[in-house]
């Protein structure tokens, strides 16, 4: 008879879901192409091809990037932005911006709780009947 601690079983198991997927990108999986931007910036932005469509192939994940004038500054950016929705994509919630968006909507709650704590519930049914 061979005893099983089941409590190793659930260790590997948290411990699975913690590790992370380090996203490094490989230029081969990327197609980058350039098209003419638009919006603001007037004649230089509508006349040059500075806006920046990267797309990952294996994934599909696009990403557009016109932030600036500059081309080289737009491929910067937008390889940025690829990393993150990459490390969305691969590690749910495991990536950076969803932990991010975690620690935000805690600290939310936890104001929220403060001000019910402070001034009371705001139901008007209940205030209504105190008075």
């Amino acid at each position: 008879m061979i005893a099983t601690n089941d409590n190793d079983d659930d260790k590997t198991k948290e411990e699975s879901k913690k590790e992370r997927i380090t996203i490094v990108l490989n230029e081969k999986d990327l197609i980058e192409s350039f098209v003419k931007g638009s919006g603001n910036g007037g004649q230089k932005i509508n006349k040059t091809s500075n806006c920046v469509d990267l797309r990952h192939v294996p994934t599909g994940v696009r990403v557009v990037c016109q932030q600036t004038r500059s081309l080289q500054q737009n491929r910067s950016i937008a390889r940025k932005i690829m990393i993150e929705k990459l490390d969305d994509y691969y590690n749910g919630d495991q990536s950076k911006s969803a932990i991010k968006r975690e620690i935000a909507r805690k600290k939310e709650a936890k104001r929220r709780k403060r001000a019910r704590e402070k001034y009371g519930t705001t139901n008007s049914k209940e205030e209504t009947s105190i008075e």
